[in-house]
C-alpha cells in the first residue's frame, strides 16, 4: 500500500498483494469502493506519526505486507504496525511524538458516548461528521449526519467537528468506517492543535470484555480492537493519543442510565435515520428501546411487530449479539412474555438476580486507564454506579464458558 496526504485528502494505491475485499480488525469482510477520502479543516503540518495513523484506520482492511508512506514516521510507531498486524512500514526517520495532556471525547451522541462524557465533564469533544463523497453515489441518503452535528454543537462543550467521506471508501457492506478507529482520523490530525494526550471512546463493557455484538459469548481480555496492550491500543500510544474508555467497565444499561440522568439528556441520539428523534423502526432502536423499558422498569414501547424482517432473529433461538443485555432487558420488562421476546425469554429465562451484575463497575476497566485520568473514573463510579464484588467479576471473568 502506498499512501499519500494531499492537503486534506488521502490517496493510497494497492501494490499488487493488497486485495479488493479484505476483513476489519474485528473479521467482518469490507470491499473497497474507491482510492481516496477527504477529510476537512485538518492541519496540513501535523506530526506525520498522525497522518500515518489516521491513514491506517483507513487502509488497514486491505493492506497485506508493507505500507509506504509519503513522509517518515518514528521508529515507534513502524514497530507498533509491525508488531500488530506484521506490516513493513516506512521510510522510517522521524521523531516520535510527544504526548499531550489533553483528553479528549469521541463524541457520537449515542448514549454511551454521553456517558463517557459525563465522566469527564470538563472534557472538549471531537466530532466526526459524514458528509459525501465527490465521486461516489450516497446509498444511505436516510442517514442524517447533520442532525447530530447540530445536536452536537448544542451541548454546549468546546467541540471540533471534522468532516470526512472517508465511509465512502466501503463499496460493502455499506458505507462505514473500515476499522472501528476510524471514526478517530479527525481527531487524530488535530491532536497536536488540541494538545491531545487521550481520546475518550463510549465504547462500554460489552464491547470492551464480553466481545461486542459480532464475537458471541466470549470473555475478551485480550480484545484485538480496545484493549490498551491490544495492537490499536500499542498504536494510538506510539503517537501519544492513548485510547481511553471512561465506561468500559459498566454495562448499556448504565450508560443508558447515566446519559439519561445527565446535563447532555437531550442531545442523546442514537439512531440517525430520522430528524425529529430516533426511527423507532430499526434493529438498533428496538435494541435501545429494551434497554430503555428495562431501566425505566415500563413495558415495552415500539411499533415494530413479530411480522417485520427486522424481528426475525429474536424468533430463534440464541446466542445474540449483546446477549447480556438481552438477559437484562428480558428480566426487568414488564409484559416482555407478551412481546416479540417472547421466545428468546423461553430459552434464555434470566432473572433479576442472574443479571444485577451488569448494574455495576467491572474494577478491571478502571485499572487500564492511563494513570492521568485514572482516579476521576474510579471516583465517578464509586459514586454514581458501585464497583462488582467477586461474584460479580466472575460473571465477567466466566462469560461464554
Amino acid at each position: 500500500m502506498r499512501v499519500i496526504w494531499n492537503g486534506g485528502e488521502l490517496l493510497f494505491r494497492l501494490d499488487p498483494e493488497d486485495e479488493i475485499t479484505g476483513k476489519a480488525s474485528d473479521g467482518y469482510p469490507v470491499k473497497l469502493a474507491t482510492n481516496s477520502c477527504h477529510l476537512s479543516g485538518v492541519p496540513g503540518d501535523a506530526h506525520p506519526d498522525l497522518f500515518a495513523v489516521a491513514a491506517w484506520t483507513v487502509v488497514a482492511p486491505w493492506t497485506r505486507r508493507r505500507i509506504t508512506f509519503d513522509r517518515a514516521v518514528s521508529a515507534e510507531v513502524a514497530a507498533a504496525l509491525h508488531d500488530g498486524w506484521g506490516i513493513e512500514a516506512g521510510p522510517v526517520s522521524a521523531e516520535p511524538r510527544r504526548a499531550g495532556s489533553v483528553l479528549a471525547i469521541s463524541y457520537s451522541g449515542g448514549a454511551d458516548s454521553v456517558a463517557a462524557a459525563t465522566v469527564y465533564p470538563e472534557a472538549p469533544f471531537v466530532h466526526f461528521r459524514r458528509v459525501e463523497h465527490p465521486r461516489i453515489p450516497n446509498r444511505w441518503p436516510h442517514y442524517r449526519s447533520d442532525v447530530l452535528a447540530r445536536l452536537a454543537r448544542q451541548t454546549g462543550r468546546d467541540i471540533t467537528i471534522v468532516e470526512s467521506d472517508l465511509e465512502y471508501t466501503l463499496a460493502e457492506p455499506r458505507p462505514g468506517y473500515p476499522e472501528h478507529q476510524a471514526v478517530a482520523a479527525g481527531a487524530l490530525l488535530m491532536a497536536d492543535r488540541l494538545g491531545l494526550g487521550g481520546l475518550g471512546f463510549g465504547y462500554e463493557m460489552g464491547s470492551r470484555w464480553l466481545g461486542g455484538g459480532r464475537y458471541l459469548l466470549r470473555y475478551t481480555p485480550d480484545n484485538f480492537l480496545w484493549a490498551p496492550h491490544g495492537a490499536w491500543g500499542r498504536l494510538f500510544a506510539a503517537v501519544g493519543v492513548h485510547i481511553v474508555l471512561p465506561v468500559g467497565g459498566v454495562s448499556e444499561a448504565v450508560t443508558m442510565r447515566l446519559a439519561v440522568n445527565s446535563d447532555l439528556k437531550d442531545q442523546v441520539r442514537w439512531c440517525l435515520r430520522g430528524t425529529d428523534g430516533p426511527c423507532r423502526t430499526c434493529g438498533k432502536c428496538l435494541y435501545k428501546e429494551l434497554i430503555m423499558a428495562a431501566v425505566e422498569r415500563r413495558p415495552l414501547d415500539t411499533p415494530i411487530t413479530a411480522d417485520r424482517p427486522v424481528a426475525r432473529k429474536w424468533l430463534k433461538p440464541p446466542p445474540y449479539g449483546g446477549q447480556e443485555m438481552i438477559e437484562y432487558g428480558l428480566a426487568r420488562v414488564p409484559g416482555i412474555e407478551n412481546t416479540l421476546f417472547a421466545t428468546a425469554l423461553s430459552h434464555l429465562r434470566p432473572t433479576e438476580e442472574s443479571t444485577s451484575w451488569l448494574d455495576r463497575c467491572y474494577p478491571p476497566a478502571i485499572d487500564e486507564i492511563p494513570e492521568p485520568w485514572r482516579d476521576q473514573a474510579a471516583t465517578f463510579m464509586a459514586e454514581h454506579v458501585g464497583f462488582m464484588n467477586e461474584d460479580d467479576r466472575r460473571r465477567v471473568e466466566t462469560w461464554g464458558a
